[in-house]
């Protein structure tokens, strides 16, 4: 899916500006308070209609409800702006690794690749030895987290 050759995809690199781990790390501890939010209104919702979803099949069809909304809010959210909220908050952006908006199947891939790189932690333990600091699933999926703010934007900076 890569059509980069290593100098091309070098020159992409280093045109974005990579988003600091720290600040990436922050950004997940706000999505978790925010998911906790979203993932505690749907459940309701299911237990008000189910009743009972601690045994059985039921437990299975809720544990699956519960990663489609998670998948739905994240890909939404990826692929229209490449922004969550904790992201906006933090001025961080996912894009591709030549830097365009997401597409709706490569958000939906990065998703499913997110999951158990994070609830394992191995994402995090690779963003450590990674070269960009990339966490797993980024390096997995083709896309990049890079920082949305400006330095000097609006400062009068000419352009020559």
């Amino acid at each position: 899916m890569n059509n980069l050759s290593g100098g091309d995809q070098g020159a992409a690199q280093t045109k974005l500006q990579l988003a600091p781990l720290g600040t990436r790390l922050l950004s997940c501890t706000y999505e978790s308070v925010l998911l906790f939010a979203i993932v505690f209104v749907a459940a309701y919702l299911f237990i008000a209609f189910v009743r009972d979803a601690q045994s059985g099949l039921m437990r299975l069809v809720f544990q699956a409800y519960v990663l489609a909304v998670c998948g739905i809010y994240f890909v939404y959210c990826w692929s229209r702006s490449g922004q969550t909220l904790p992201m906006k908050t933090w001025r961080i952006r996912l894009v591709t690794e030549q830097g365009k908006p997401l597409e709706v199947a490569r958000a939906f891939r990065r998703y499913l690749l997110a999951i158990p790189s994070m609830l394992t932690g191995v994402g995090v333990l690779w963003s450590l030895v990674d070269r960009d600091r990339q966490f797993l699933h980024d390096r997995l999926a083709g896309t990049r987290v890079v920082r949305t703010d400006k330095q000097n934007q609006g400062r009068g900076v000419r352009a020559e």
